[in-house]
């Protein structure tokens, strides 16, 4: 098992900036990717931003320029900086990674954490 802790959320203003943090244990996967999730009440959790772990990234429309993800592989940890917050990234941020063994993949999940940005 690969497990994922969050930390970094909280409430800001509108405008403000958060750091999330998602640490990974140590396993015998491999791991492919590491990408941030979200999920506003009432919506279906939609893909943030995402890092391989050769260091590409790919990011959702709606946070390109504002939101910047990085890894830190000595501490297998991958950072989501979120700059000029705004009311609608309100939402439970969850981490994600896909991981494989053996030529299988798996999906691996964080516990969330809440961003709330207030206007």
């Amino acid at each position: 098992q690969v497990q994922l802790v969050e930390s970094g959320g909280g409430l800001v203003q509108a405008g403000g900036s958060l750091r999330l943090s998602c640490a990974a244990s140590k396993s015998t996967f491999r791991i492919n990717v590491i990408a941030w999730y979200r999920q506003a009440p009432g919506k279906q959790r939609q893909l943030v931003a995402g890092i391989t772990s050769g260091g590409s990234t790919n990011y959702a429309d709606s946070v390109k320029g504002r939101f910047t993800i990085s890894s830190d592989n000595a501490k297998n940890t991958v950072y989501l900086q979120m700059n000029s917050l705004k009311p609608e990234d309100t939402a439970v941020y969850y981490c994600y990674a896909e991981g494989s063994r053996d030529y299988v993949a798996y999906d691996f999940w964080g516990q969330g954490t809440q961003v709330t940005v207030s206007s």
